[in-house]
């Protein structure tokens, strides 16, 4: 592992998000609540990296989400639309290659991210209004999704959600 990904490590002290597996830090929960107490907007940092295996694996939000790229090389996010649609958005740097320094996800489209193949790591955010709470997320059974994308089945398979949970556990982000 390289110093620069250790000095990331030591800075940021992520924490493995449940479920999907994704390294990430909240760094910002409304103290303004909607009606029902959940927070009006949140944000995280996330980091993808080969080296310790942190992926985002096949999940959907009741909320849209606004992906940012940070630092780092770039990486894809890959969006399952309910009409069959399927999306691959790059983020990272460089815009004259087609990469994303933002990129919008729509609530209810199936999505998932991992770091470029010779990529070492990538620092993303995400931001969410209606902020983000547990009862919000749902992982994908990805044998349904493989039947549903069939063009995408090895990158289902890639990004399965761990153990076959599909909720986030229970008080999670609430």
């Amino acid at each position: 592992m390289s110093s620069t990904l250790l000095d990331v490590l030591a800075h940021y002290r992520f924490l493995r998000l449940p479920v999907e597996g994704t390294l990430y830090k909240s760094t910002w929960r409304a103290k303004t609540e909607l009606h029902d107490n959940k927070p009006i907007g949140t944000a995280m940092i996330g980091m993808y990296c080969h080296a310790l295996k942190s992926v985002s694996c096949f999940h959907r939000l009741t909320h849209e989400e606004i992906w940012h790229f940070y630092q780092g090389d770039a990486f894809n996010l890959y969006l399952l639309y309910p009409d069959g649609h399927v999306e691959t958005v790059v983020m990272g740097p460089d815009f004259k290659q087609g990469q994303q320094l933002q990129y919008r996800i729509p609530a209810g489209v199936w999505q998932a991210g991992e770091l470029s193949e010779r990529g070492q790591y990538a620092i993303f955010g995400c931001t969410m209004a209606p902020g983000f709470t547990g009862d919000c997320f749902e992982a994908a059974d990805h044998q349904a999704l493989k039947i549903d994308y069939p063009e995408v089945a090895d990158i289902c398979d890639r990004l399965a959600v761990n153990h076959h949970q599909t909720k986030m556990p229970s008080g999670f982000a609430s």
